[in-house]
């Protein structure tokens, strides 16, 4: 069982920034692919990031360019670098790992842009 432990999520004004960390209970160097969604009130969760452990990253249209993903495999601990926020990316923020066909979730780490 792999264990995510997310944070780094806060307030922070529109055109902000925002490191988030999903540190993992286990050595992440076996973990296939972690990554992030995000579920803002009253919409549907939405996928924000991957990366594989061939840190090949994709990002979803609305992050990308403003958004880098990333991992650590020292420190077990994948990063999410969030750069000139807006008020669309207020949302609970959920890390994930893919491992052996099992996805394991963090518990999620609020983040909020206030315009």
């Amino acid at each position: 069982q792999v264990q995510l432990v997310e944070s780094g999520g806060g307030l922070v004004q529109s055109g902000g920034s925002l490191r988030l960390s999903c540190a993992a209970s286990t050595n992440i160097n076996n973990i296939n692919s972690m990554g992030w969604y995000r579920q803002a009130p009253g919409k549907q969760r939405q996928w924000v990031a991957t990366i594989t452990s061939g840190t090949n990253a994709n990002y979803a249209v609305s992050v990308k360019g403003r958004s880098t993903i990333s991992r650590d495999n020292g420190k077990n601990t994948m990063y999410l670098q969030m750069n000139n926020l807006i008020p669309d990316d207020t949302a609970v923020y959920t890390c994930f790992a893919s491992q052996d066909g099992l996805l394991h979730w963090g518990q999620g780490t609020q983040v909020t842009v206030s315009s």
